[in-house]
Formats: structure tokens, C-alpha cells, sequence
């Protein structure tokens, strides 16, 4: 009873003061991430970074206007979207399948997808009875960091668009995914995963 509150709200509060405390120093590490600054210790990072933007073929010099930024978010999730329902849809005949999962029916395979890129990530099935290891890794985990580094790169352009009154763009999505994903999402994981153990 009353140990299991005191022990509860102990809990709440270290939460809510790492979260207080960590939100103004990440808030300024993104926001050097964002304008390309990259500090010393991801700098390290940036010729990962610029192949991925050759393989894409993306010019660091190219300013998306709004329709066109919007359209390369609606692109890039629909193309998601498609990707997960496809393997959830094939993962019978896919590898990585050693307890031969059925594939899902239509409905919860559309029904996964979208909600996994667009970060709801509701469940409606047992995971490990369901998916087989190849849609949970490149399916679901992958698009547990895409949708986040999406999500992220819409904030930024919102941003930028109150910041930019006269210019014609507002950034690049696709510079703003790589960024997100490479420089936050990945190290983030990476400590808290470290935290974890």
C-alpha cells in the first residue's frame, strides 16, 4: 500500500527531473544537428551521412517548398506503408521464418502497417505467434525509428516556417530523416539500451 505509492512517486519524480533536466541540453544538440552543425562527437558521422544522400541522390543545396516537402513525407510513408504490409503479406516465403508463420491476413497486415508508420505501433496480435524475426527487424523496428525521424523532420519544417517569413523553402525531408535518424534516434537508443543493461 503505502511503500508501494512512496516507491511509485520516487519513480515519477526521478522520471519527470531526468526528463526536465535532459530537455533544454538535447533541445540544443538538435537544433545544432538540424542547422548541419555538427558537434565533435558525431562529426565522425558525416561521411555515413553524405552516402546516404548519394545513394538517394540528394543535394544538400535543395530548399523543398511546402507541397513538395509534404509530398516526399506522404511519398516516403506510403512507400512504407508498402513495405510493411508486403512482408507481413509474404513472410511465409521470406528467410528469417524458422517457425514458418503464416502469413497475416489483408486486414491486420494493413492494419499493422499503418499504425507502425505512423508511430502508433498498435498491437493487435501476438508478436512472436505472428511475425516472423524478418518483418519484426526490417519491418516493425525499422519503421520505429523511420516514423519517429519523420515525425521529427515535419516538426522542423513547421519550425522553419515560422522562422523563414520570406524564404521559398522550408529544408529538406530528406536531409531532416538522415539527420534525425543518424544523429538522434540512434544514439539515443544507443544510451538508453546502455542504461538499460
Amino acid at each position: 500500500g503505502l511503500f508501494m505509492s512512496a516507491n511509485l512517486l520516487l519513480q515519477y519524480g526521478f522520471f519527470f527531473a531526468v526528463l526536465f533536466l535532459m530537455a533544454w541540453p538535447l533541445g540544443l544538440y538538435m537544433a545544432r544537428i538540424y542547422r548541419g552543425d555538427l558537434p565533435a562527437f558525431v562529426a565522425w558521422l558525416r561521411p555515413l551521412e553524405n552516402f546516404c544522400y548519394r545513394l538517394a541522390g540528394v543535394r544538400h543545396g535543395d530548399d523543398m517548398g511546402w507541397r513538395r516537402y509534404a509530398g516526399a513525407v506522404l511519398a516516403f510513408s506510403l512507400l512504407g506503408v508498402l513495405a510493411v504490409y508486403a512482408l507481413q503479406r509474404l513472410q511465409l516465403w521470406l528467410p528469417f521464418n524458422p517457425q514458418a508463420m503464416a502469413n497475416t491476413t489483408p486486414d491486420l497486415a494493413f492494419n499493422t502497417a499503418v499504425s507502425f508508420v505512423t508511430n502508433t505501433n498498435w498491437q493487435a496480435y501476438g508478436g512472436e505467434t505472428t511475425m516472423s524475426y524478418l518483418t519484426q527487424m526490417l519491418g516493425l523496428a525499422v519503421q520505429n525509428f523511420l516514423s519517429a525521424a519523420t515525425g521529427m523532420a515535419v516538426v522542423v519544417a513547421l519550425m522553419r516556417g515560422f522562422q523563414r517569413k520570406e524564404a521559398g523553402g522550408i529544408g529538406t525531408f530528406w536531409i531532416e530523416l538522415v539527420r534525425s535518424t543518424l544523429y538522434v534516434l540512434l544514439p539515443l537508443s544507443l544510451l538508453l539500451a546502455l542504461a538499460l543493461v
